[in-house]
C-alpha cells in the first residue's frame, strides 16, 4: 500500500455558470501543468432538491467526474443524486474518500454543499488551495481536506470507473 496525499477541493458558488467558469480555470491549470489534478466537475442543486453532476468531454482520460461524483454519493443519499456514478469501480473509488474522511468532514463538507447553488469539486494530487487563489477563483465559500490514500489502488480504481463510466454513456446513446 502507498499511502499519499490527495486533496479534495470544494468551492461554492450562487449560480452554475460561476462554477463552470472556475472549472475551466482549472483545466488550464491542468494544462498549464501547473495542478495534476484526478478530477473535476460541477455539481448543482436541482428545484426538485436532486443534486445534479455536471461533466465535460475533456481530452484527459481521467476528468470524467467520478472522483467528483464520488464525494456527492458521500454527502447525499443516492435518490437525491440525479447523475448517477456507475459500476462496481465507482465504488471503489468511494470507498476511497469514506476511509480518508471523518464524520466532521462529511459534515464541513456536506454544510457547504448545501450553502450554495453550485459547487466546483475538485480531486488533486496536489494542494489545490493556493494555486486557485493565485488563478482568481471565486468562489464564496471553499474549503480543502487532505486525504491518505492508496494512490496506485485509486488510480486505478479511477481509471476503471471512468472507462465504466464512458462506456454506459455510449451504451446510452447509441
Amino acid at each position: 500500500m502507498s499511502d499519499e496525499s490527495v486533496f479534495l477541493y470544494l468551492g461554492v458558488y450562487q449560480d452554475k455558470a460561476t462554477a463552470d467558469s472556475d472549472l475551466e480555470v482549472v483545466r488550464e491549470l491542468h494544462a498549464g501543468k501547473v495542478i495534476g489534478a484526478y478530477d473535476a466537475a460541477v455539481a448543482t442543486k436541482e428545484p426538485d432538491g436532486s443534486v445534479q453532476i455536471h461533466r465535460k468531454t475533456s481530452r484527459h482520460a481521467g476528468w470524467t467526474g467520478v472522483a467528483a461524483g464520488a464525494v456527492v454519493g458521500l454527502l447525499f443519499p443516492p435518490a437525491i443524486i440525479g447523475s448517477a456514478i456507475v459500476g462496481g469501480a465507482a465504488g471503489s473509488v468511494v470507498g476511497h474518500f469514506w476511509r480518508s474522511l471523518d464524520r466532521g468532514d462529511l459534515k464541513d463538507l456536506g454544510e457547504m454543499l448545501d450553502s450554495g447553488e453550485a459547487a466546483l469539486i475538485v480531486v488533486g494530487k496536489d494542494r489545490l488551495e493556493e494555486e486557485f487563489q493565485k488563478a482568481g477563483l471565486v468562489a464564496q465559500k471553499h474549503l480543502q481536506k487532505e486525504l491518505q490514500v492508496d494512490t496506485k489502488a485509486f488510480d486505478k480504481e479511477l481509471a476503471q470507473a471512468s472507462k465504466e463510466m464512458q462506456t454506459a454513456e455510449r451504451t446510452d446513446t447509441v
